[in-house]
């Protein structure tokens, strides 16, 4: 094999494709990068078996082959490389990947390609998403699946059908977002699947203003094809919880306020949440909105914001960090706050719109 690129192309790709390497790798050979030269066409994939990124670029081709490199390692190499050509060609003779770059030159060992998973396309209809609003409610769901791995259910996002298009369910126990995505059809009435979180963040860093998103759902896996990145990842088996069952049926109060303005109040007041667990109070009334963080031997921070304010006067205290990420992945100027009372759940909405929903769990305070 041997090719020539420039060395910006080449590093994308190459740090794309490393994403989806494990830090501990369940075989050695998935601690490598598969790179394919065929004519002009440069296929690089990194897999740890449940994720599977494939990128293919045009680079300068003169002898095909394919090899498993050091995945970490040729990252690092190209990094430390000056703007230019990067030349890269493997010898049949001594095993070895040959990377050469202005006055540099690296030697390094490589992997025979047929020790490497063979990793199959995968059998189901192909469905065409908006790129732009599936970037948009992944930036909202993602955030409140869960992280730890002994509730692997938690970790993943719901896709579901609702009405006529996509629903979108994640939780961890102690929030809840739900984003809908009308006139996307691609579950049958009635079904569902869980898609890991891992991969679905992974998909949305790469959404930059590709018109489409292509994805194929089968048995066990799920592809999504952007452009010239394809990326595959294993489904999680089992029930996802009753999240409709978490949802008030009504909220007597409702707090309407300008979003930016709470979150940056929030962000303030938040200073003096200085122990673990240190909530945030958010005492409503008419017309008026008050802030307080309180930790003893430290201090405390209050603020007040002008708001529009329905129902009994109440004071509700969250986890600041999830009120934070629901305020920033919640679209528009104003949102509301909706809640029965101090214990029971809250829902955070944006104003005039019924397409996204953010439930948060107060926080039990004396």
């Amino acid at each position: 094999m041997k090719f020539r690129c420039e060395r910006e192309e080449l590093l994308e790709a190459l740090g794309l494709a490393q994403r989806a390497i494990s830090s501990r790798p369940n075989l050695p050979i998935l601690a490598g990068l598969r790179v394919q030269l065929i004519g002009n066409q440069l296929t690089i994939t990194g897999s740890d078996l449940d994720l599977t990124i494939t990128t293919v670029i045009t680079v300068g081709g003169e002898t095909d082959g394919v090899v498993v490199l050091p995945a970490k390692l040729i990252n690092e190499i190209v990094r430390s490389f000056e703007s230019g050509a990067v030349e890269i060609s493997t010898g049949s003779e001594d095993g070895k990947v040959h990377i050469h770059s202005g006055r540099s030159n690296f030697d390094c060992n490589m992997s025979p390609a047929d020790e490497y998973p063979n990793i199959t396309d995968i059998d189901g209809e192909d469905v065409t998403l908006d790129a732009s609003d599936l970037a948009e409610g992944l930036r909202q769901v993602v955030k409140a699946a869960s992280n730890d791995d002994t509730r692997l259910i938690l970790t993943g996002v719901m896709l579901t059908t609702e009405g006529t298009g996509l629903r979108m369910v994640s939780t961890d126990s102690y929030r809840l977002a739900v984003r809908d995505l009308p006139g996307t059809t691609v579950l049958p009435e009635g079904q569902s699947v869980i898609v890991p979180s891992r991969a679905l963040n992974e998909l949305a860093r790469s959404l930059n203003g590709d018109e489409v998103v292509t994805l194929t759902l089968g048995e066990r896996d799920a592809t999504f094809q952007v452009g010239s990145l394809h990326l595959r990842t294993r489904l999680i088996e089992g029930e996802f919880p009753n999240y409709k069952g978490l949802i008030p049926d009504s909220q007597p109060n409702r707090l309407t306020v300008d979003r930016l303005a709470l979150l940056d109040a929030v962000k303030r007041v938040r200073l003096m949440a200085r122990e673990p667990n240190t909530p945030i109070r958010l005492t409503m009334a008419a017309d008026s909105l008050e802030l307080r963080a309180t930790t003893p031997d430290v201090g405390e921070a209050t603020e007040q914001l002008d708001a529009n304010y329905a129902g009994e006067e109440l004071e509700v205290a969250f986890n600041p960090e999830f009120l934070i990420d629901g305020l920033e992945v919640t679209s528009g100027d104003e949102i509301t706050l909706e809640t029965v009372d101090g214990l029971k759940p809250a829902l955070l909405r944006p104003l005039g719109s019924t397409d996204f929903l953010y439930l948060l769990m107060p926080v039990r305070v004396t």
